[in-house]
């Protein structure tokens, strides 16, 4: 048998190859009630003949659908140096959590703007510049990889998350075809790996957090 003909035997008793295209990200962020009731977005889609009874309604699977991209974090265990006989040797004694990027697209209602403009405003009040409590501004967060079935076969869940950086978004006549897009960056407290069973409970208790 072949080199090659071995890595699709490995690959199919896998259960085939995971894709980079099919992934989930579900929360909600702190202080989102059920019902839209943010009024000027509820008229100015009115206005644009873009409404319909949807608009007042905060669906958890809005978020997923428009969220064009983010990555897994990685991990990294901090060390020190530690001189021992004649060679130097490193020992652990934490760990480092990347950010985690996402990347959203923004529709003409300008809606994940909206909602990033309010937990971010929720952090730092932008009149008083009073800071909320932690707890009040935080999140978890699930991203989940998923099969060509859309079942979840890995998972993780960001705890006690919240948006650190919203980056800009660049307006130009040279990007006539270019579909505009948000880039938020997400602090957490802790990484949990998760399983296909577990992750898909925790996107389940995530979703239903919206009804209080």
């Amino acid at each position: 048998m072949s080199d090659i003909d071995k890595l699709k035997s490995t690959i199919s008793k896998k259960g085939g190859i995971a894709r980079a295209n099919r992934f989930r990200v579900i929360f909600t962020p702190p202080k989102t009630s059920l019902l839209n009731l943010n009024l000027e977005t509820v008229i100015s889609s009115t206005i644009s003949g873009n409404f319909t009874a949807r608009n007042l309604i905060n669906d958890p699977r809005d978020i997923d659908m428009l969220c064009d991209s983010v990555s897994i974090p990685g991990k990294q265990i901090s060390t020190i140096d530690y001189q021992s006989h004649k060679q130097s040797i490193k020992i652990p004694y934490g760990t480092i959590h990347d950010d985690v990027s996402l990347s959203f697209i923004l529709t003409n209602d300008y809606y994940m703007k909206t909602v990033f403009d309010n937990w971010i405003n929720n952090i730092v009040d932008s009149d008083t510049y009073t800071v909320a409590y932690k707890k009040d501004i935080t999140t978890d967060v699930i991203i989940q990889q998923l099969d060509e079935q859309n079942t979840p076969i890995y998972g993780v869940k960001l705890e006690g998350a919240f948006p650190t950086t919203m980056n800009e978004i660049v307006l130009s006549n040279e990007s006539e075809n270019t579909i505009q897009k948000l880039n938020v960056s997400f602090s957490y407290d802790r990484y949990k790996p998760e399983g296909a069973l577990s992750s898909t409970g925790s996107a389940i208790r995530s979703a239903l957090s919206i009804f209080g």
